[in-house]
């Protein structure tokens, strides 16, 4: 009894955190290096400010070249094992791992190869499609990822997508086999401890941009279809984490971008599909939001339209080492002027520690 009563102590310890401990826990921030010394920036990030998690790149935007974070399976581990040993609360330590194309563990790295979800649509054979998300799944097991980008649940609409259907990132245009190949990969991963983030909603498949480069509309191109993944997927309870697009969209609003927009976050999202979990956004550097909103003015949006975790890549332009610090500040000041209440802060927290109570060890 007096170590049942221990342990509850303890984890009533872990997870009773002040206001800006919570702010910290909403982003998700990148950094470079491939291990870790206390004068990396992203130490600071997770010992005294207590930032939720990172995200891992293999490749180096700013210096055209690769190595970022990721070598070889070996490094990853003992990165990662570094990365959570600096966190009291379990750091969400998170990839683009997708198959094809999108993959930041490539076999030229030492990783397994793996097959785009265009080419395991076109095969529609589920036993394949599960046989590959195992293999996924135990890859970045082996390596301390616990968070994963994937699936892509958009509608390959366009072909031409630049950023969707020309990547081979949809399994293809029909909902319902979207949906299926979907829930086999979301069950593998959930099985193995990995953390799946369907993506991108309200639907990016139509668009004829690509939102890194740029404000991307797809109020004329947009199918009433690109929902049916996400009401399925949360009506069966097979989703925990969904990212928000960077996609504007009149029909849900006629004024911001679906990650800033509270109409489609708060409205559709939560309010219409009853979605309980955690709303992560898209990069924010991307220049759909970093070109056309201060960082201010962003983290405001963003928080009140409903998401909870920001994740803030710094691989897109300028690399920022005080990013995090900076977003905390910001945050903090619009408490401060009461344009975002304590409560909403809560209201994210309590579904972060709730999803990361559920992360293996």
């Amino acid at each position: 009894m007096m170590r049942f009563l221990l342990f509850c102590l303890c984890a009533a310890a872990l997870w009773a955190q002040p206001l800006e401990r919570k702010i910290a826990q909403m982003l998700l921030v990148g950094f470079k290096g491939t291990h870790l010394t206390p004068k990396n920036p992203i130490y600071d990030d997770i010992v005294k400010r207590g930032i939720g998690g990172v995200i891992l790149f293999d490749y180096d935007l700013q210096t055209k070249r690769y190595g970022r974070n990721i070598t070889s399976p070996q490094q990853l581990r003992t990165l990662t094992k570094q990365l959570q040993k600096l966190s009291d609360i379990p750091l969400f330590i998170a990839v683009d791992y997708e198959g094809g194309r999108v993959s930041r563990l490539k076999p030229k790295l030492g990783f397994p190869p793996t097959l785009s979800q265009a080419k395991l649509g076109a095969m529609d054979n589920l036993a394949k499609t599960k046989a590959q998300s195992d293999l996924m799944a135990r890859t970045l097991q082996d390596v301390g990822i616990n968070l994963n980008f994937a699936p892509v649940v958009d509608l390959n609409i366009n072909p031409k997508n630049p950023v969707i259907g020309a990547l081979g990132r949809s399994y293809g245009k029909n909902p319902k086999k979207v949906v299926r190949h979907a829930r086999t990969a979301l069950r593998s991963y959930e099985a193995h401890g990995i953390i799946p983030v369907l993506k991108h909603f309200p639907g990016h498949g139509s668009s004829t941009r690509d939102s890194h480069l740029g404000v991307v509309d797809v109020s004329d191109t947009y199918r009433k279809a690109e929902l049916y993944p996400y009401r399925a997927l949360i009506d069966s309870n097979d989703t925990r984490a969904i990212m928000g697009a960077h996609v504007y969209n009149a029909r849900f609003d006629a004024q911001l971008p679906a990650t800033l927009s509270k109409p489609t976050i708060t409205g559709l999202l939560r309010t219409s599909l009853g979605f309980e979990g955690v709303v992560f956004s898209d990069d924010i550097q991307m220049e759909a939001i970093g070109e056309e909103y201060g960082l201010k003015e962003t983290l405001y949006n963003m928080i009140d339209a409903g998401i909870d975790v920001i994740v803030i890549g710094n691989n897109l332009g300028e690399y920022d080492p005080q990013i995090a610090a900076n977003a905390i500040g910001h945050i903090t000041a619009l408490i401060r002027e009461g344009r975002i209440d304590k409560e909403r802060i809560d209201r994210s927290w309590r579904r972060i520690r709730a999803l990361k109570t559920a992360l293996r060890p």
